[in-house]
């Protein structure tokens, strides 16, 4: 299995862990694995990445108004949206160097 599948699904399994516990450090982790998994990702997937990082980012709150059940599924989409982040920064990234390099 491709390596950075694997950081993908544990992603999403610290994801779903962060909505029921509490960890200080979790977004920070989760960033750093979306950083590393932004490597691996094919240009034609960029656009994709980006919207799906701003709009898990912007959006995961309004599952807030979900009764019982809205607050975990916010965190869970909150989480993974700061995966999506990681991964976005790293495309970014790569784009201004590949645009400005020597």
């Amino acid at each position: 299995m491709n390596p950075f599948k694997l950081i993908g699904w544990a992603a999403i399994a610290i994801s779903v862990v962060s909505a029921f516990t509490t960890f200080e450090y979790m977004a920070a982790i989760l960033v750093v694995l979306g950083l590393v998994a932004g490597f691996a990702i094919a240009g034609e997937d960029h656009v994709r990445v980006l919207v799906s990082a701003l709009v898990l980012t912007g959006l995961s709150g309004v599952l807030m108004n979900i009764p019982s059940v809205g607050e975990y599924l916010a965190k869970i989409l909150s989480s993974a949206g700061a995966f999506a982040t990681g991964a976005a920064l790293m495309i970014i990234s790569r784009n201004i160097w590949n645009r400005y390099k020597p």
